[in-house]
């Protein structure tokens, strides 16, 4: 019965997220805000709460994440993340002073405490880089100009996850400096390695995978991505950041026909992500805290944004780019509630799960929607005549 009712619920989710994406493409919209309403109508505290696929369409939100992640890194070689990494700095000290401040400062202001404020500090700073990755995808803004710059500012977030978490961790545990600098040289050892095998290694990785079946390859490229996203979660480092630095090992034919067998599947677990994540959410929680959060909100968007033209004008980016970029960034999702499921759940303010909630669904939500009108209004200025010299 238990299996009868797993295939009902899932068939009856999939077939869902189809329709709202039909009704998306007839309406000119992203579908995420869709599949996050979609989300909180049947999460916990929603109109029809599911019974028994939850914990399936948990694990189909991981490999969404993953897939999106690995497929972006499809579009960069190795050589090329470095040389932008190094130009970057600037752009990635910005980045984390504009956004992790309004969170610090918003948790001591509220009273919650310095660890309070550290986690909502990292829920404020960091880009959902799964849902980014779907709207330049979705938009076809993957040759332009600004998505390397963009690209690298989402992988110094992720490696700066992979230091802040194990600090985070460590503090919310009470475990002190020894144990939080164990955990910092574990993630920070993973991530060398793992570059390091891409960089100098790619070829042999691909020669290993490659294979004239279809079937083959797709095996051999899904499992060693979830392999390795896998182990560098066990390791205190993003699931994303691994897939990510397996897509880059990847180049020329091999990625052509990765990117081709992988898009189907990587389309609707990215969907899944999306309702996972409104799934989470109770929406009896989020009224108490709406205001606060939109209040966030609205300063999150203008940081983010003013994180994406500089870095776009650093890097000698017209106009239009340097909003492109700005409105790339504006997403928050999977790892800003994983920050805030971490320190609640060791005891931080309780007030700090609902906020981060709201936070995260509503740039999540807005981000696609400002995202698709950016351009046709940055076009429509442009194309307006200046206005006609007054006569005295």
């Amino acid at each position: 019965m238990h299996g009868t009712l797993l295939l009902i619920e899932l068939g009856a989710v999939i077939l869902g997220l189809g329709l709202l994406g039909a009704i998306s493409i007839r309406v000119g919209i992203s579908p995420i805000p869709l599949y996050l309403i979609a989300g909180l109508a049947f999460g916990h505290g929603g109109l029809l709460p599911l019974a028994t696929s939850e914990e399936f369409i948990a694990a189909g939100a991981e490999l969404g994440v993953i897939l999106l992640l690995f497929t972006l890194g499809l579009e960069y070689t190795a050589s090329e993340l470095v040389g932008t990494l190094r130009t970057s700095v600037a752009g990635g000290l910005i980045d984390l002073v504009l956004n992790a401040t309004p969170g610090v400062a918003v948790a001591l202001i509220m009273g919650w405490g310095p660890v309070a404020a550290l986690a909502l500090g990292g829920v404020t700073y960091v880009t959902s880089s799964g849902i980014a990755a779907k709207v330049v995808g979705d938009l076809g803004w993957l040759a332009n100009r600004e998505t390397p710059v963009v690209l690298s500012l989402l992988v110094m977030e992720d490696l700066a996850m992979a230091l802040y978490l194990p600090i985070l961790t460590a503090v919310l545990a009470g475990t002190g400096l020894l144990g939080g600098s164990i955990a910092l040289a574990i993630a920070a050892g993973t991530v060398a390695v793992v570059l390091f095998v891409a960089l100098r290694f790619g070829r042999a990785v691909e020669v290993f995978l490659d294979s004239p079946s279809q079937e083959v390859l797709l095996l051999k490229v899904l499992g060693m991505t979830i392999l390795v996203a896998g182990v560098a979660q066990l390791l205190q480092v993003s699931a994303a950041v691994g897939a990510f630095l397996v897509g880059i090992a990847l180049s020329g034919p091999l990625a052509h026909t990765a990117r081709e067998l992988l898009t189907p599947l990587r389309d609707l677990f990215a969907a899944v992500f999306f309702v996972f994540f409104g799934l989470q959410t109770d929406p009896s929680d989020l009224p108490p805290v709406t205001a606060l959060a939109l209040g966030l909100a609205l300063l999150g968007m203008a940081t983010k944004y003013a994180t994406g033209w500089l870095a776009a004008r650093r890097a000698g980016i017209g106009r239009a780019g340097r909003a492109r970029a700005g409105v790339v960034l504006i997403p928050r999702g999977e790892f800003n509630i994983v920050i805030a499921g971490l320190a609640v759940a060791a005891g931080a303010h309780a007030g700090l799960g609902p906020l981060a909630a709201a936070y995260v669904l509503v740039l999540a939500a807005l981000a696609p929607l400002v995202a698709r009108v950016v351009e046709p209004l940055l076009r429509r200025t442009a194309a307006s005549p200046p206005a006609a010299p007054t006569v005295p």
